[in-house]
């Protein structure tokens, strides 16, 4: 088995709203925002190679499928889907995956299912030859979205997938298309149902992070984000999960980190948690 990190479009959003409470003298220490106070974003997916036998894209990214006015609103930065082009650079195509999962159907980690955008052109899926493996609590969210949360959904996708013959809708730790060496667990924090999934390896495991903990500065417990939904849930949720991969020393993949792809999770004397071990990328990684 070999783990990949694939970058998709990035992406640039307001600092504060990605910090929440957090005082700008203190994030832009962390990272250094632009004119229009906008922090630059990954959108990194986890490719698994061989995992008993399967290709799994553990989620997309935001893509390209916005057209030219919402691009520009949402701080895409590039026209062209460059999730496609990490996955070809990396050996692969979207036609050579057997699985996707998606942590949420919100469009920064969903959009890369569709194609580029055309105009005048309906929006298509990608990934012709795979299982869509979307948690269920996430997925009538997605359907059924609140006013809060309407805009971050992409109303044509949920029918797309539907159609498709090919979604799993997971509602516990396993599902039938990827087996057990992937488990998964749940937060709703952030959204509700917000699926979160461990892939088991032989130096203890890499689990993708999604909004619970979108980079290394979101691994201190009291950092949450403007998006979130119930912050002190979050952190409560956070707390549990950092404990859990601490003690089972299993490695954190960052979606939204733009330097740091997978890292350990350390604990200091005063319960302090950070990371160590930082990887910038993960290329062919024998797991």
């Amino acid at each position: 088995m070999k783990l990949w990190s694939i970058l998709g479009n990035s992406q640039k959003l307001d600092g504060g709203a990605m910090f929440g409470n957090v005082p700008r003298g203190m994030w832009e220490r962390w990272i250094v925002p632009d004119e229009q106070n906008r922090i630059p974003l990954a959108c990194r997916a986890l490719l698994v190679e061989d995992l008993d036998g399967r290709t799994v894209l553990f989620e997309t990214g935001i893509g390209a499928f916005f057209e030219p006015k919402l691009r520009e609103r949402y701080g895409v930065v590039e026209e062209r889907h460059v999730l496609l082009d990490s996955l070809h650079a990396a050996g692969f195509s979207h036609e050579d995956v057997d699985a996707v999962v998606v942590s949420h159907l919100h469009f920064d980690h969903a959009g890369g299912l569709l194609g580029a955008w055309r105009d005048g052109e309906a929006p298509q899926l990608l990934f012709p030859n795979a299982t869509y493996v979307v948690g269920e609590e996430c997925w009538q969210r997605a359907v059924s979205p609140h006013p809060r949360d309407r805009a971050s959904f992409i109303p044509e996708l949920q029918p797309l997938l539907e159609a498709s013959g090919r979604l799993e809708r997971v509602q516990g730790e396993r599902c039938a298309a990827l087996g057990p060496r992937v488990r998964f667990s749940y937060s709703s924090g952030h959204t509700p149902g917000l699926m979160l999934a461990e892939i088991a390896t032989a130096d203890g495991g890499i689990v993708f992070c999604a909004d619970l903990i979108p980079g290394r500065p979101w691994v201190h417990l009291p950092v949450t984000m403007g998006y979130d939904r119930y912050p002190e849930l979050l952190i409560d949720e956070k707390r549990s999960f950092l404990d859990d991969k601490l003690a089972r020393g299993v490695r954190l993949f960052f979606t939204h980190d733009v330097g740091c792809a997978a890292a350990r999770v350390v604990r200091d004397d005063k319960g302090r948690y950070s990371t160590a071990d930082e990887r910038a990328e993960l290329v062919a990684e024998a797991a």
